[in-house]
């Protein structure tokens, strides 16, 4: 069986521990030396990097969050989620569920500098990478790609060896032929994780979960499938392509291809643009300010990742909210120079959500940078001060 050391990253035919350093850490598939798209996932990215930077938290259960019980939680580590904090859950509840956590207020600032320099170790393995936001990408390490003239799951190894070594985080990563698996095998072994989905069992693996875990399907989808019967993706499997077709329209096509694992997506390392946004839709409608702040921050962040990994800047700034009856509203503001920050894009587009937060609720919202330019332009040093 094909197999790799997790800690010394070399390959060897076979075995339980690495022969070479005697490490238990090893990842074993029939088709890993075959396999070139790759999904990379930080482990609870922002509490991580708070505990790195305070190494006193080490062992303390991290809640990442506004506190004082208005928001939502942002990140949680794993020691807290041994008591039941998840992402986006309500504070009050988390913090009912583990009263003991530390809680600390994000600083997105920080951990956009993080993500930067993650990023700079992906961009030495290979030129094609598809951020999807401050913690994650897909990667191309297929032949003619990649940078380093090693087999991609070496390289992936590698790779989140030098990320835990000089970031001083750990990552999860999946390896597999398209990148709906690689984010599915990502996922499977966190934290710290190393997964492996081959072509040949995808559709059997597949087959047991549920539709929702198929790409492309959320929660409203999903209940509309639940309703025509469909709750498993062994129950798609079984269903003709046109009869998906007749039942959901074009998107059957979309369900007759992932539920056996296919996808052909290309990896994106991004194309010329004429604006940047990020938007979110929340798993309930939201109307408390703080929480829409919050996201609203977030969202900024990934909009100014992008903006610095593509070297732009943008002069408006613009914001959309979906309503609970679903009437989409888009408010702009035009800035006096171009920015690429965070911290600019926030507190433009906050003035606008403020007028708009009135006691409505809102299923999502998102925001952008528009007017592009290039990147050299953006925020002047007199803007802030020196």
């Amino acid at each position: 069986m094909p197999s790799l050391c997790r800690d010394c990253c070399k390959p060897f035919k076979s075995g339980d521990d690495c022969p070479r350093c005697g490490s238990a850490r090893v990842i074993a598939h029939p088709e890993l030396f075959d396999l070139t798209v790759a999904h990379m996932d930080c482990d609870a990215f922002y509490a991580s990097v708070e505990k790195r930077d305070n190494p006193a938290l080490a062992d303390r259960p991290v809640i990442v969050g506004h506190p004082g019980g208005r928001g939502v939680v942002t990140t949680a580590c794993y020691v807290a989620r041994r008591f039941g904090p998840r992402s986006a859950m309500p504070m009050f509840k988390a913090l009912e569920l583990c009263p003991q956590a530390v809680v600390i207020p994000p600083d997105i600032a920080r951990y956009a500098r993080v993500s930067a320099d993650i990023r700079a170790l992906l961009a030495k393995a290979t030129p094609v990478f598809e951020p999807l936001s401050l913690d994650e990408a897909y990667m191309d390490l297929s032949p003619g790609v990649r940078l380093v003239e090693r087999p991609a799951a070496v390289l992936l190894a590698r790779l989140a060896r030098a990320v835990e070594r000089r970031v001083g985080i750990t990552v999860s990563v999946g390896l597999s032929c398209n990148k709906f698996l690689a984010k599915l095998a990502s996922d499977r072994d966190k934290p710290r994780g190393y997964s492996v989905i081959g072509r040949a069992e995808a559709a059997a693996l597949l087959a047991p979960m549920p539709v929702s875990a198929l790409f492309g399907v959320g929660a409203a989808t999903a209940r509309r499938m639940h309703e025509a019967g469909f709750t498993s993706v062994a129950d798609l499997q079984q269903v003709a392509e046109a009869d998906l077709v007749a039942r959901f329209g074009r998107f059957g096509h979309h369900l007759f291809r992932m539920a056996r694992g296919e996808d052909s997506r290309p990896i994106d390392p991004g194309r010329p643009a004429r604006s940047v946004s990020r938007e979110t839709t929340f798993a309930r409608d939201v109307r408390d300010p703080a929480a829409l702040r919050q996201a609203l921050e977030l969202l900024a962040a990934k909009v100014a990742a992008r903006l610095e990994r593509d070297d732009l800047a943008g002069h408006t700034v613009v914001l959309k909210l979906k309503c609970a009856d679903f009437r989409i509203l888009t408010r702009n503001h035009r800035l006096p120079v171009p920015t690429r920050r965070a911290e600019v894009i926030a507190r433009a587009a906050w003035p606008l959500l403020e007028r708009e937060a009135d006691g409505r609720s809102f299923r999502l919202i998102g925001v952008g940078l528009g007017d592009l330019c290039a990147g050299f332009e953006a925020d002047p040093p007199d803007l802030f001060g020196g």
